[in-house]
């Protein structure tokens, strides 16, 4: 894991189960399928932890997260879960993607694309957090999905929808239930 730590982006032949605090147990488990198995999954990659706290801390989101959400004093009222889920979602998903992040996401895809064969091919943009599946605790499902994703700058625009789901109502909800730091989550883009 040591070379790929500090990098963006891993395809999923370089990744296995061993890379979850890395790129989250999707990414991880489509890396293990398409090293050890003969099971058909198509080629992709996936940001990592790395991408997603550089995008945070470039657009210094952190604290801006955290003063948001402050203003939750109970998880049960739900209006108020509701506004500062959206508020966050909102911070995130409008903040500018770092340029060399960007290049190095559209280079991605563009190499994706010279392998299946096609100029712009559809894709699906799934997230995949670090922390989904701890012994007590399942965050799988919390985050979004994004199908039929078309052209570099439409990836590039829902890896930063993906990095905003992570603060969903039911994801903050249930890491406030049980005791998570919302900022210790990280989250990987599959592509």
């Amino acid at each position: 894991m040591s070379e790929k730590k500090g990098r963006y982006v891993l395809w999923f032949d370089e990744i296995g189960i061993e890379d979850v605090p890395l790129v989250g147990g999707k990414s991880a488990s489509l890396g293990e399928m398409t090293r050890r198995t003969s099971v058909p999954v198509p080629y992709g990659f996936a940001t990592t932890a790395e991408a997603y706290r550089y995008y945070i801390k470039a657009n210094r989101l952190d604290e801006k997260i955290s003063e948001i959400l402050k203003e939750l004093k109970d998880p049960n009222d739900t209006q108020t879960l509701q506004r500062v889920g959206a508020r966050i979602r909102s911070l995130i998903a409008s903040a500018e993607m770092p340029k060399d992040l960007e290049e190095e996401i559209v280079k991605a895809y563009e190499e994706l694309a010279r392998r299946v064969g096609e100029e712009d091919p559809f894709v699906a943009v799934r997230s995949s957090a670090t922390a989904e599946d701890l012994p007590d605790a399942s965050f799988a499902g919390q985050q979004e999905t994004y199908l039929n994703v078309h052209t570099a700058d439409e990836v590039v625009e829902k890896i930063k929808h993906c990095y905003a789901s992570l603060f969903t109502d039911r994801a903050i909800f249930y890491r406030i239930q049980k005791g998570f730091d919302h900022m210790a989550v990280a989250l990987s883009a599959v592509v």
